[in-house]
């Protein structure tokens, strides 16, 4: 038996926290009664969303895909633009957990697993997203650049000032960023802030997932090896 939310997530429908707005707003039914927060559901209940039923999934999908620049990570399909989810061709509804921007690069992984989604993109559980970031090049000093980052930079647009966890100048005007938190293009948007451009941007980790050696616009079901520490982080 599950919380009805956690029910949801599981099922592939949307997040936790995305379920719980709904039931708030009275557009889930579970066995043809108006759920209300906090009740709980089994597998054999009918549990509706908008009048759709859903249903847990059979198994668990992890994968981990290397995003080239130019596609988008949303599961909205437009015409004039190229969709990540083209590229694996798979029927099963399935969560970006970490997505990235249409010019940015590398590691994202793909999920119908609700719970481990909030935990990744969730700031309160604080996992780290790694990225290799190459800018163009400028006067100001690297570690003026690393003491900006670490102190915080005001972005703007209601998020304020936001901070990196760590960065590290490792030549060829490149860094090493390190992400607990993450803000809508915020690398971006904090170099912006300094008057600097982002040339490449590439993520090589989320937690303890790596990149690794993964071509792009490949991808590969997780092993379990790195699905357990993926759930266990």
């Amino acid at each position: 038996m599950l919380v009805l939310q956690k029910y949801i997530a599981q099922s592939g429908f949307c997040s936790r926290r995305k379920a719980e707005e709904l039931i708030k707003q009275g557009r889930v039914f579970i066995n043809d009664k108006l759920a209300e927060p906090g009740v709980k559901a089994e597998e054999e209940d009918e549990v509706k969303i908008d009048g759709k039923k859903i249903n847990l999934p059979k198994e668990k999908i992890y994968i981990k895909m290397n995003k080239p620049i130019g596609y988008t990570c949303t599961s909205r399909r437009f015409s004039a633009e190229k969709n990540i989810f083209s590229l694996i061709g798979r029927k099963e509804r399935l969560f970006v957990a970490g997505r990235l921007d249409k010019d940015s690069r590398g590691l994202i992984l793909l999920t119908n697993d609700g719970d481990l989604t909030q935990r990744i993109t969730h700031p309160k559980f604080g996992h780290e997203k790694r990225y290799v970031v190459k800018i163009k090049k400028t006067k100001i000093k690297d570690k003026d650049i690393e003491n900006l980052f670490r102190r915080g930079v005001d972005i703007g647009e209601g998020d304020g000032i936001v901070r990196a966890k760590d960065i590290k100048y490792i030549g060829d005007n490149k860094f090493e960023i390190i992400l607990a938190e993450g803000k809508k293009r915020q690398i971006r948007r904090m170099f912006k802030a300094m008057g600097l451009e982002v040339e490449d941007l590439i993520r090589v980790s989320i937690g303890r997932l790596k990149l690794g050696d993964l071509p792009e616009k490949q991808w590969r079901p997780l092993k379990k090896k790195e699905i357990d520490e993926l759930l266990n982080c």
